[in-house]
């Protein structure tokens, strides 16, 4: 039953909220509470390990929260240019995850007539943040038999809207393909503006083309340490030209990463070993899944680059999701995010033990809705 302050409220805010803002709804974040969480390619190995314990234990307990963090994060950037092997002085601006700095890019590059392009599918927060902040996107259907560039479809895309900002995602999520080199300096030297290289995957893929910003002056290469393990300290980074990040460096909120993220992360990367041996053991499980999944009948499994797989089913993957979620397993459904995706499950790599779980679920899931 409305009131007549409901009603006036209801009316301020179709008045007031932005069009664009009151047609979309919230990022949809599952609830995985008692349930075994494959869904957003976390790293299933806890920090810190006992080595690292007591050194974390007494510099967090030391970090003087009651001031704010230093805004520049200048021993964060050391630490993270030494993990990168960059040189001590290069380019480098960190944000709250990279979302906020896509959320950066946007700002600083869009405006009435700006246009991102970026293929599809992809990651979702392109279109989402480009959409918020009054920018067209377009996007640009990957290659339908491998799920990597359509590099004719790309750069007659980029020749028809002459985009401010190209964003490619190599390794893809939610496909999880790498694309090849030549095909990413193909669309490189076809875009007129800006080109952001997304490496969020780097680790796993064994590679990083971050190097390529000497080479393109228009390009910049984004990365982010969530999917090695710290994805609740939200650190994200972007490197190029010195002129771009000053220009991003104008639109950074003050203060963006708090003082507990810097000292843990810093922390975290000192125990090298550690990261190295948790991401070899992801990888060797990720090939393992895949030779076994591609011996179930009528199951497709595109070769990954990342730290999860995505599956093709011959059954109706929403019905199996929901069966997996019932059996208490939580993966990510994506058949209905873009049509290349029909029958698509994305399953995060996780623990032996837990990538058992995860089969068995899946294989119950697909008797369920096939019978």
């Amino acid at each position: 039953m409305s009131t007549p302050g409901s009603d006036r409220l209801a009316g301020l805010v179709e008045t007031w909220v932005r069009p664009s803002v009151r047609a979309r709804t919230p990022y949809p974040v599952a609830d995985a509470t008692g349930l075994l969480k494959l869904d957003q390619m976390e790293n299933p190995h806890a920090w810190p390990g006992p080595a690292l314990h007591q050194a974390w234990t007494e510099a967090l307990g030391a970090a003087t929260v009651n001031r704010y963090p230093d805004a520049q994060a200048v021993l964060l950037k050391h630490a993270l240019r030494a993990h990168l092997g960059m040189a001590a002085d290069a380019p480098l601006l960190i944000g709250n995850g990279s979302d906020e700095i896509i959320q950066m890019l946007m700002v600083v590059f869009g405006g009435t007539g700006r246009t991102v392009l970026a293929p599809e599918p992809s990651f979702v927060m392109y279109r989402s943040l480009a959409e918020m902040n009054g920018l067209a996107y377009v996007g640009v259907d990957l290659d339908p038999a491998t799920l990597t560039l359509d590099v004719a479809a790309m750069c007659a895309a980029i020749a028809e809207h002459n985009p401010a900002l190209v964003f490619l995602a190599s390794p893809n999520n939610p496909t999880g393909t790498l694309f090849g080199e030549a095909q990413l300096r193909q669309v490189i030297e076809a875009a007129p503006g800006v080109v952001v290289l997304d490496e969020a995957y780097a680790a796993f893929a064994g590679l990083s083309h971050w190097r390529w910003v000497h080479d393109y002056p228009q390009l910049l290469v984004m990365q982010t340490l969530s999917k090695l393990g710290f994805a609740g300290l939200r650190i994200g980074y972007i490197t190029g030209a010195p002129a771009w990040l000053a220009e991003i460096e104008k639109v950074r909120l003050p203060y963006n990463v708090g003082v507990l993220p810097q000292i843990a992360t810093r922390l975290m990367l000192e125990d090298r070993a550690t990261l190295a041996g948790q991401i070899a053991a992801l990888c060797a499980e990720r090939e393992r899944l895949t030779t076994l999944l591609r011996t179930w009948p009528g199951v497709q499994v595109w070769d990954s680059a990342t730290n999860f797989l995505l599956v093709r089913l011959p059954v109706d993957a929403v019905a199996v999701h929901a069966h997996m979620r019932t059996a208490g397993v939580l993966v990510k459904c994506v058949a209905r995010q873009h049509p290349l995706l029909e029958r698509c499950l994305r399953l995060t790599v996780s623990t032996p033990a837990e990538n058992e779980r995860c089969l068995a679920a899946l294989a119950a899931g697909i008797r369920a809705a096939g019978s």
